[in-house]
């Protein structure tokens, strides 16, 4: 990677996309890169609309700003699609990742003529099948990971189980959770 990767993510307050942001940081910067991981609040309170942010680099990143013009932005709430213009400022070489059981085509429409790679997965549906519940960010993770191809897949999970036995090691069955939605997510995304 010669330039900085930026990716801008989209989310609503209590969905995790603040919380996927900084983990990616976190295992990003295990394999050795420069990284930044951080959240932009409005009214800070559940279901209220946030943004987070992530630089990726192998030289270290002196800019200290929020992301106007991303490579990648993730959407883990798909009704922000109607209220919050995700693809301002969102480069055509790069891609949207949407956490959506419609199909690319039938999102088109409310990407606002954006012209790059437009990506989807069901969060939904894989997080209830590996964690019972709804928790989209280990989908959303996985999904944009694979597809920036920021780190090989068998080292993101491999950094990510490590991450989830630190954080969880008196529930290991949210660890197995987990991983289960990350494997899954990397065969989902669209």
């Amino acid at each position: 990677m010669s330039k900085t990767l930026e990716i801008r993510w989209h989310g609503r307050g209590g969905q995790g996309a603040k919380t996927a942001s900084l983990l990616l940081a976190d295992v990003t910067f295990n394999t050795g890169k420069y990284i930044q991981g951080f959240p932009e609040y409005g009214p800070e309170r559940m279901g209220a609309p946030i943004t987070a942010y992530n630089r990726i680099s192998d030289k270290p990143i002196r800019v200290h700003s929020n992301i106007y013009e991303p490579d990648y932005v993730v959407v883990v709430d798909e009704t922000l699609l109607e209220s919050v213009d995700v693809t301002k400022g969102l480069k055509k070489e790069g891609a949207i990742v949407i956490n959506s059981s419609r199909t690319k085509e039938e999102l088109m429409p409310l990407l606002k003529g954006y012209e790059g790679g437009v990506y989807t997965i069901d969060a939904r549906k894989v997080s209830m099948a590996a964690l019972g519940k709804y928790f989209p960010n280990s989908p959303m993770l996985a999904a944009i990971v694979k597809i920036c191809n920021i780190m090989p897949v068998e080292d993101f999970l491999a950094q990510m189980e490590a991450s989830f036995k630190h954080k969880f090691a008196s529930k290991p069955e949210v660890i197995e959770g987990n991983m289960k939605a990350l494997t899954m997510a990397l065969e989902e995304v669209k």
